[in-house]
């Protein structure tokens, strides 16, 4: 499968970026995946590298490359409880300085620079991400309704700009949260809100699930929610995405 190591041009420099597709050449649906934290590495490479074995082109970006290349911050190969602290003292810094304002302004540079690959066919692109990157993917969707017809967010915190956050979403979206994450009751809540706003949407809680539990190389992963998530993805991409 062709992948590329690719430079984005932004507002602030240029962001690295990690890009997968299918073979055979010809044009695909384009799909931005936001990273978690933690950013680009083998399993983010390998997500990207699955998801663009079903047919898409698939474009993820070091959204911290204000602050340097990937990695960013240097990580174990596999990501323990027993280091987490350590990681977090470093990333938090990150996180805080990536503003919304930052986000939208990336947001442009990564939808353009995206459906401008030859390789990527034209109309709507489709938008995941996890953890933090669950955020991003939603601002982002939120800030570019033409231009964006699917949103998946796993284990993100897609609650956190409030109800407010959530209007003027207007693609269909589907939520995977992790059960250490979010009780039924905030489920109900949050897809209250999500009813309040119009969203066409799936809103779960991943049962037995743990924070992270996509990422198979820390110690949240769970196999059975990284199929969940792929059982949910795949058909909201096919359903959403000419020719997906």
């Amino acid at each position: 499968m062709p992948t590329k190591t690719l430079q984005i041009p932004t507002a602030d420099g240029r962001a690295d970026a990690f890009a997968a597709f299918p073979d055979g050449g010809g044009r695909h649906p384009g799909v931005l995946m936001y990273p978690d934290g933690f950013g680009i590495r083998p399993v983010l490479r390998e997500m990207a590298r699955e998801l663009a074995g079903h047919g898409y082109y698939v474009l993820v970006p070091n959204f911290f490359y204000r602050h340097g290349p990937t990695p960013v911050i240097d990580l174990p190969a596999h990501i323990g409880e027993e280091v987490r602290p350590a990681i977090f003292a470093e990333l938090m810094p990150l996180i805080q300085e990536h503003t919304a304002e930052r986000v939208l302004r990336d947001a442009e540079a990564f939808l353009g620079f995206l459906t401008a690959q030859p390789e990527v066919a034209a109309g709507p692109v489709g938008l995941t991400g996890y953890c933090i990157g669950g955020l991003l993917a939603l601002r982002t969707a939120v800030a570019h309704p033409g231009r964006v017809a699917a949103l998946g967010a796993f284990h993100a915190p897609v609650g956190a700009d409030g109800p407010d956050g959530l209007r003027g979403l207007t693609v269909e979206a589907h939520f995977g949260h992790a059960a250490s994450d979010v009780t039924p009751e905030a489920l109900v809540e949050l897809n209250r809100d999500l009813d309040a706003a119009g969203v066409g949407h799936t809103s779960e809680i991943y049962p037995g699930t743990e924070h992270g539990f996509t990422m198979s190389d820390t110690d949240a992963f769970d196999p059975a929610g990284l199929q969940h998530h792929w059982d949910r993805l795949l058909p909201l991409l096919g359903r959403t995405l000419a020719d997906g």
